[in-house]
């Protein structure tokens, strides 16, 4: 886990960046994906439909991306107290079955929402194997300050009363 996961977030600081393992983009995955959100889209889940299509063959649904995405970003649940909202989302690539993505990120904001927790703005990168961009976007996230301990029973104050920002230019 990348030592920035490891710290509340009085101790982080803008212009912070890091860097997930990589995942491989399966079959599997594409076939769950479509079963769950019942987006059976040829692009996706048709070989010999997709073979004509715009990229000659099937590609990851990009909300599947973007998922894959934020679960290779080791959130520390004693420090993240949630994801608060996906922004700003470009694809830029198709991802291909057995394509392997990374996300890299930077912390681009930080901002105090009470005495419990602080808002986090990150812009991510998500590139294949190839290190080619395949999607951008900026994530916030509540993240716990030093001395707030998880409380499953009580959510935080703080989750209700979030400030809102400015788009930041990409």
């Amino acid at each position: 886990m990348p030592e920035l996961f490891q710290r509340y977030f009085d101790a982080l600081e803008p212009g912070e960046r890091f860097t997930t393992r990589g995942r491989t983009i399966t079959e599997s995955d594409v076939a769950t994906f479509a079963g769950l959100t019942g987006d059976r889209h040829p692009l996706h889940t048709d070989a010999v439909w997709a073979q004509d299509g715009p990229f000659g063959e099937r590609v990851a649904h990009g909300l599947l991306v973007v998922g894959c995405a934020a679960g290779l970003v080791p959130f520390d649940p004693d420090r993240v107290i949630a994801l608060r909202r996906l922004r700003d989302v470009v694809f830029k690539r198709p991802v291909r079955l057995g394509d392997t993505i990374r996300v890299e990120g930077v912390v681009a904001q930080l901002a105090p929402v009470g005495e419990e927790a602080g808002l986090v703005v990150c812009d991510w990168r998500v590139r294949n194997q190839d290190d080619a961009l395949v999607c951008r976007l900026t994530a916030e996230v509540l993240w716990r300050r030093a001395g707030v301990q998880a409380t499953p029973d009580e959510p935080l104050a703080a989750a209700t009363a979030l400030p809102e920002f400015v788009p930041i230019p990409l």
